[in-house]
């Protein structure tokens, strides 16, 4: 009914995090410059413009034309951490903050198109919630830039920025609400509270009343942006300053604009109320005082060097022997170290690196927390999480930075601690250790603890799920299963407990990485999953493709939205679509897993990879300012998800989103060919099947075979070469074989026409940008050999990684 459906809206929670993983190859200058042609380009096609001012626009196309082409295409330098904040800061400031009241119209207008009171979506606390997450300045897994002075810039930057977005929002307020009413015919409570933020505010306060005299409604909006906590110099919000009167929630300034809108309708304006004042709550609701929230990831192998750090500078004898003890020998001891409330040193106490790293950062996030709140920060996410030791560890380093908080029961953590399972062994024993940490009474204070501070009751656990690191780890369709089976499990422990398990999405924005249409996405995740909540990082150069302008970043956001309250509502009244196809995926992963396995595991495999794809060109790329691998080692673990995604895409083998599919399945209709007829069958019906083969059926698409023996040529040592190139070729055959053989009766060509004749055209195109790619690789590899030729190998290096940049745009995806 519309009433189930209003009520279920007002519970959805959508948060993109942001994040500044190195996939996008263009360089901000150059996507500044697209945006201006974008702009320019949606002008062109306005029919308002004289024939003259179309001339115009065509001649500002053809400069801006001119000055991408010169304009160098690559970074030649690193970008900083900062650099990267400011380009994310664009689009938090100048396109969402747009795009929330044009999708809130859009709603309203499908909603009264279907015959839905337009009462039961109103007032704003009604509409879905949407929020946006940032981790530039906040993860810090790998990423030795990343200090606790940036982290401490970062949330200052955030909040300063907050408040001009906002404050932009009431001047266009102010601007609006030029209605003749005198202060003395407002009712008595808004009188009351015009005269109290005079009060407040003092001077200031006086000031803005004596503007627009006669206007009430403006004066009090002025008053109100005079709270917001910034100086203003020649009317440009400078610096943060919080003077007398100055607002510190958010709650404080919506609770002035619920009584602003309440007056607006008492005085007959309630479309104006609706449009203008509901606008600016709405934008308040998203951005808050903090913009985005800032998490803080940190990987668990990095917290235990901290931990025992932190032991052996207290002197505790246990230190020398923690790192070798057993998971019930750590929990034993951290069960101990639990039960105090004494933090392991005094903050001016001088540490080892990590432990100083991690105190440090802490500190900076106790210090904002205590200033302003929880707010502006996330979670405290713990990559690589093996054990319910792994994430107590972080309780004991929040003891040490004053992040605890006392409550009647005891101790509790002020903000999440969130678990990142990444590996295919991790997901399949993530419910097991979700268990012992929903179990733990710290765990319970915590959860409970952070309820009473967001307004709530219920207990929320938010899990981090990783894409990346499972797809290498073990393939794409072990990965699949495992990501689906491990919610599954985990969301039934948060019943158990009474607890609602969030799921946070670890995506990237290739197939092999999770990437995939939005849709479709959704709708493959376990039934009743979902629970209202999205939470998935946006990453690189889907950032730029998905939000450059307010078009295609309401389309997209508009798409996360609807299908999360739709997977959400549709939930909780249908049962579980169970086709008894579990065994079989199990089975299938299991398939796939060994078979993949085989490959990487080959002798011959570090070394066909490190020769047949341009990974040593990649690593020596400026995309972003993180490292390519997490501790600097040679090894395919150490190796980050990113780069070894990209380098096989390059060299258009994609096997990371196909490699094992073909076995597989061959394997399935050998050996069972009942099962093999159902899923031959559930690629028509069963999301998750569908999805898997249509991410299949698009990798194999841009997959050249042609193209990967050239690349395989300059593998020096044949017995290498031939080693590992026909396994691969031989998969490449069979999976093609049987997808296109036994699933699908039609090619691409007819099932799916715009994306194969697009592929068919970047294909041709591609083709010398491969070829010089491939000449180069093996020209700057033989200079490398010579130490004498710096020059020349910085020369051919230069073009190298424009023929990097070059190949991922035309196949539009890097890592």
């Amino acid at each position: 009914s519309p009433e189930v459906i209003a009520d279920s809206l007002a519970e959805i929670r959508v948060e993109p995090v942001f994040t500044a993983h190195p996939t996008e190859a263009k360089r901000a200058t150059v996507l500044e410059h697209h945006r201006t042609l974008y702009k320019l380009l949606v002008q062109r096609e306005n029919q308002m413009y004289t024939r003259t001012e179309q001339e115009e626009i065509k001649r500002s196309i053809k400069l801006t034309l001119d000055r991408i082409w010169r304009t160098g295409e690559i970074y030649l330098e690193k970008p900083d951490v900062f650099s990267e904040l400011r380009n994310i800061m664009y689009y938090f400031m100048n396109v969402l903050p747009v795009v929330v009241p044009i999708l809130d119209r859009r709603l309203a207008q499908a909603w009264q198109k279907v015959g839905f009171d337009p009462q039961l979506i109103d007032p704003v606390e009604k509409l879905p919630r949407l929020r946006f997450g940032n981790w530039i300045g906040g993860d810090r897994d790998g990423h030795p830039f990343v200090t606790a002075e940036v982290t401490r810039q970062t949330l200052h930057l955030l909040r300063l920025n907050a408040f001009v977005v906002v404050r932009r929002g009431m001047l266009e307020l102010v601007r609006n609400l030029s209605f003749h009413h005198m202060i003395n015919e407002c009712s008595p409570a808004f009188q009351d509270r015009i005269e109290a933020m005079v009060d407040d505010l003092g001077d200031q306060g006086h000031d803005a009343l004596e503007r627009n005299e006669s206007e009430a409604f403006r004066q009090f909006a002025n008053l109100a942006m005079a709270k917001l906590p910034l100086e203003v110099r020649r009317n440009h919000a400078t610096q943060l300053h919080d003077h007398a009167g100055a607002y510190k929630r958010p709650a404080e300034l919506l609770a002035d604009l619920a009584m602003l809108r309440q007056e607006l309708i008492a005085f007959g304006a309630g479309q104006i109320a609706q449009a203008d004042v509901q606008a600016v709550m709405r934008l308040v609701q998203t951005v808050g005082f903090h913009l985005a929230h800032l998490d803080i990831r940190q990987n668990s192998t990095f917290h235990d060097k901290a931990l025992v750090q932190l032991m052996t500078a207290a002197g505790l004898p246990e230190a020398d022997r923690f790192l070798e003890l057993d998971e019930a020998g750590r929990l034993k001891l951290l069960k101990k170290e639990l039960a105090s409330h004494r933090p392991f040193t005094h903050p001016g106490v001088p540490l080892a690196t990590e432990a100083q790293a991690v105190r440090a950062c802490y500190q900076v996030v106790g210090e904002h927390v205590v200033k302003y709140g929880e707010e502006a920060l996330g979670s405290l996410i713990v990559s690589m999480t093996r054990g319910l030791s792994d994430l107590l560890v972080v309780y004991l380093l929040a003891r040490e930075a004053g992040l605890l908080a006392e409550t009647e029961a005891g101790m509790a953590c002020r903000l999440p601690v969130v678990p990142l399972f990444e590996t295919i062994d991790d997901l399949r024993r993530s419910h097991e250790v979700l268990d012992a940490f929903l179990s733990h009474p710290f765990t319970q204070r915590s959860l409970a603890w952070q309820a009473r501070q967001r307004g709530e009751s219920s207990l929320v656990q938010e899990v981090m799920i990783g894409y990346s690191d499972s797809n290498k780890d073990g393939g794409i369709l072990a990965s699949l299963w495992s990501l689906f089976d491990a919610q599954e499990r985990m969301a039934e422990v948060g019943r158990r407990h009474g607890v609602k398990v969030r799921f946070f999405h670890g995506k990237g924005g290739s197939i092999s990485r999770g990437a995939g249409p939005t849709a479709a996405f959704i709708g493959t995740l376990p039934h009743d999953s979902v629970r209202g909540e999205m939470r998935l990082t946006e990453q690189g150069e889907t950032i730029s493709q998905k939000y450059a302008n307010k078009i295609n970043a309401t389309y997209n956001l508009e798409l996360l939205l609807a299908n999360t309250a739709g997977v959400s509502i549709l939930a909780r009244y249908q049962p579980a679509d169970s086709k008894g196809l579990a065994d079989i995926w199990r089975y299938m992963a299991e398939v796939s897993y060994g078979h993949y396995r085989k490959l990487i595991e080959h002798p011959h495999f570090i070394q066909f990879y490190g020769q047949a794809t341009p990974i040593d060109v990649i690593e020596q790329s400026k995309i972003g300012s993180r490292p390519a691998r997490r501790r600097g080692q040679r090894t395919l673990d150490d190796l980050r998800a990113i780069p070894w995604v990209f380098s096989w895409a390059q060299a258009r083998y994609n096997l990371t989103s196909w490699y094992g599919v073909g076995a597989t399945l061959e394997h399935l209709m050998q050996e069972r060919p009942e099962e093999f007829q159902r899923i031959k069958q559930a690629a028509h019906e069963d999301t998750l099947v569908r999805y898997m083969l249509l991410n299949v059926d698009t990798s194999l698409a841009s997959t050249d075979e042609r193209i990967m023996h050239a690349y395989a040529q300059l593998v020096d040592q044949a017995e290498v070469r031939d080693a590992i190139f026909s396994m691969i070729t031989e998969e490449l055959a069979r999976t093609r074989r049987i997808l296109y053989g036994e699933i699908y009766t039609e090619p691409m060509s007819q099932r799916r026409r715009y994306h194969h004749h697009s592929t068919q055209l970047r294909s041709v195109a591609l083709e010398p940008l491969h070829a010089k790619q491939i000449n180069l690789l093996h020209k700057w590899r033989l200079l490398r050999e010579f130490p004498d030729a710096q020059a020349s190998q910085e020369q051919v290096l230069t073009q190298l990684l424009l023929t990097v940049n070059a190949i991922a745009g035309a196949l539009r995806v890097t890592g």
